[in-house]
C-alpha cells in the first residue's frame, strides 16, 4: 500500500494489463476469424445462384471485411484502463513498442 496525500492507494492484480504476447495472440485470432468469414463471403458470392441483393451482400463482405479486420488487428487492447491517473503529478507512462501486427 502507498499513502498519497492522505489517501491509501491500493493496486490490484486486476489493474494489470494483459501481456503483449496475449494481446497480439487475441488480435491475431480475431483477424484470422474475420478473414475466414471474408473468404466464405467470396466463395458464396461466386458459387451460389442467389438473387443480386444477396450476392451484393456477399461481395460487400468480401470487400469491406479486410479493412475492418486490419483496423481491429492493429488496435491495442482497451480492456484495462491505464494505471496512471491524472491525480499523480509528474507521472507518465513509459512508451512501449508499437503494438501492431506486421505484414
Amino acid at each position: 500500500m502507498k499513502v498519497w496525500h492522505g489517501r491509501t492507494v491500493v493496486h490490484q492484480v486486476t489493474d494489470a494489463r494483459p501481456s503483449l504476447t496475449a494481446d497480439i495472440g487475441r488480435r491475431e485470432k480475431r483477424y484470422f476469424i474475420q478473414m475466414g468469414i471474408r473468404t466464405l463471403c467470396l466463395i458464396l458470392a461466386v458459387v451460389l445462384n442467389v438473387p443480386w441483393p444477396i450476392r451484393a451482400m456477399f461481395v460487400a463482405g468480401a470487400i469491406f471485411l479486410p479493412y475492418i479486420a486490419v483496423i481491429g488487428a492493429n488496435q491495442p487492447s482497451r480492456d484495462v484502463s491505464s494505471p496512471f491517473t491524472s491525480e499523480e503529478p509528474n507521472q507518465t507512462e513509459i512508451p512501449r513498442h508499437r503494438r501492431e501486427i506486421g505484414s
